[in-house]
């Protein structure tokens, strides 16, 4: 039985859609498609693959958060195309598009908005993945600090959740914050 592979939309029109060269591009294509030999990923693979990057811990939560990003048309599966786009975003978009889509990472169900309970949920997560054995070792209360500070700086209404106006407004005037945006300015 042949397997149905996946083929990925030309070079030419990803090099418009995203920040990346044709050259980087079939790099980022040929390791893709090491991993993913169908040209398409789903979940279970997605987080098996993120796994090894955080073998200390437990990256399955963060992991589902993260492919849920990447799944743009929510169909279940992350094509290619999909992922280069997210990554273009991340490496190399505005500060702008890189905190719509940090946003859009923390509002797991899409409503617009950013709850208590979804920032614990995100922090329980990372929490996890980075591992009991972190040195220094961080308390179990370390997640629920978190939540709290992200609150008390972002919810400028204090109406329990933090919008997108919120988030951006109090990201671009954090200098830590827009740092750590640079971060991966020069990567790849």
């Amino acid at each position: 039985m042949a397997t149905v592979c996946y083929r990925p939309e030309g070079l030419d029109s990803l090099v418009q859609k995203t920040s990346f060269s044709k050259k980087e591009l079939q790099v980022l294509y040929r390791g893709f498609k090491n991993e993913c030999p169908s040209g398409i990923v789903n979940e279970e693979t997605f987080k098996s693959i993120y796994s090894q990057f955080f073998p200390q811990g437990d990256s399955t939560m963060y992991a589902h958060f993260l492919f849920e990003a990447f799944d743009t048309h929510n169909n279940g599966s992350v094509s290619f195309e999909d992922f280069v786009v997210s990554l273009s975003i991340i490496l190399r978009g505005s500060i702008t598009d890189k905190l719509n889509w940090a946003f859009n990472l923390y509002d797991l169900n899409k409503d617009g908005c950013i709850t208590r309970e979804e920032m614990t949920d995100i922090m329980n997560s990372i929490y996890d993945m980075m591992g009991k054995y972190t040195y220094p070792c961080m308390r179990d209360s370390a997640p629920k600090e978190h939540v709290d500070n992200f609150f008390q700086k972002m919810d400028r209404n204090n109406d329990g959740v933090v919008t997108i106006d919120e988030f951006l407004e109090t990201c671009q005037k954090d200098e830590n914050i827009m740092q750590s945006m640079h971060m991966f300015d020069n990567v790849i």
